[in-house]
């Protein structure tokens, strides 16, 4: 009976990437199905693995921000630098479907391994690069990091309150954004016929993409767009407000939605009041407005008021910390998080993230956690043709 969960099974990546963009576009490919051969440099590999909260996993190689994408994934040691190593590459890539890099531009042409050398040897091969500026332009050169894209793109002249600075977004969102926009561009190359093309993904692109009615407010409107706190600027109220133990968002979007706010929280008054008549007249006087509703959210808590607005068609939501979303039953029952009880390497199970997709109503998963470096490199480059003397010669002679 085929797993609906793995709609990739059958499909080989070979994973050139590091840190997180292009771990966590495998991270998908991974528990989609697909094999994902970890291509790492011998000795150290992939940076993210000294990276992470954790003293200890850095020093065993093992590091947090390694384990968060990269589990269902096979680690095969080569020297990329060393003729040997290209030619161990070269023998990986005829029988792959895709590749997967992130280095900055130009660096595997400069290896003699650019897209035109592999797919000469493999035509079918979906080549994708993912940098932070695109592999053309007069930024193509430039080193990129999630804040750097988060700077350029716009998103930090978004983020916090208009009378403060700049705010970067709390995680690497043009990572992640940029890792996604990769992930889906190859699962639609793989349904292509005949397959083979080089894909090219910009972060900064890929984070403009996704900024919707910012980027459109400017580009149809004429709008130039600015930081509003936590305000949301097409509606009210519409934002976060002051309950008795913190903030609670509410997005009374809707004038059905402000109307049964107003009548929940005892101010039905406040329909009657020319200005909070129209969307419009409730924009212009926000503030005045989260004022007045302020003064009945503060005599409870948060999550009293989510209650009881949801249930009455109101969107409401306190605002919990990284541990308390992971707690909630809404979470924890719906399987988000996976747990490995024994990783390489490790001295203690691990719990990770899986996908945010569920198909059938099953969440895909892999069955094998994180690995350690170049564990797998011997059944690799088995399988891909090489005896043990051969792997045994490759080792000595530092390419693998």
């Amino acid at each position: 009976m085929t797993d609906t969960t793995k709609p990739l099974s059958g499909i080989k990546v070979l994973d050139l990437t590091n840190v997180l963009a292009g771990p966590f576009c495998c991270h998908q490919l991974a528990h989609l199905g697909a094999d994902v051969i970890k291509v790492e440099a011998p000795g150290r590999g992939d940076l993210a693995r000294q990276l992470g909260a954790d003293p200890a996993l850095n020093e065993a190689n093992m590091g947090a921000s390694f384990l968060a994408q990269n589990a269902g994934k096979r680690s095969v040691t080569v020297n990329l630098k060393h003729d040997d190593g290209k030619a161990v590459l070269l023998r990986l890539v005829k029988d792959a479907d895709v590749l997967v890099e992130n280095f900055r531009p130009g660096v595997m042409d400069r290896l003699s391994l650019g897209p035109k050398v592999l797919r000469a040897e493999n035509p079918a091969l979906i080549y994708a690069a993912i940098s932070g500026f695109g592999q053309d332009g007069p930024w193509r050169d430039r080193p990129a990091y999630d804040q750097i894209v988060q700077g350029v793109a716009g998103v930090m002249a978004l983020t916090g309150t208009p009378d403060g600075e700049p705010l970067r977004v709390g995680y690497p969102v043009a990572d992640t954004i940029g890792g996604l926009t990769a992930a889906m561009a190859i699962t639609a190359a793989l349904n292509a016929k005949p397959r083979g093309c080089v894909i090219d993904v910009s972060m900064m692109e890929a984070v403009l993409a996704t900024m919707g009615w910012a980027v459109s407010n400017w580009l149809v409107a004429g709008i130039r767009p600015s930081r509003v706190g936590n305000e949301n600027m097409t509606s009210a109220p519409s934002g976060a407000f002051r309950a008795a133990d913190g903030p609670l968002n509410i997005a009374a979007n809707r004038d059905s939605q402000w109307e049964a706010l107003a009548r929940h929280l005892g101010r039905a008054d406040l329909l009657d009041r020319p200005d909070y008549a129209s969307r419009e007249m409730r924009k212009k006087n926000r503030h005045a407005l989260r004022a007045e509703l302020e003064t009945v959210l503060q005599t409870r808590p948060a999550a009293d008021w989510a209650r009881e607005l949801n249930a009455i068609g109101v969107p409401a939501g306190s605002v919990m910390d990284v541990p308390e979303a992971l707690a909630h039953p809404q979470i924890a029952d719906r399987g988000l998080v996976a747990r490995f009880d024994e990783v390489p390497g490790v001295d203690r199970p691990v719990q990770t993230v899986r996908t945010a997709v569920k198909i059938d109503g099953t969440p895909p998963t892999v069955a094998a956690p994180p690995p350690g470096l170049g564990a797998d490199t011997d059944d690799i480059l088995a399988a891909a043709g090489y005896d043990s003397a051969q792997i045994t010669a490759l080792r000595e002679g530092g390419a693998i």
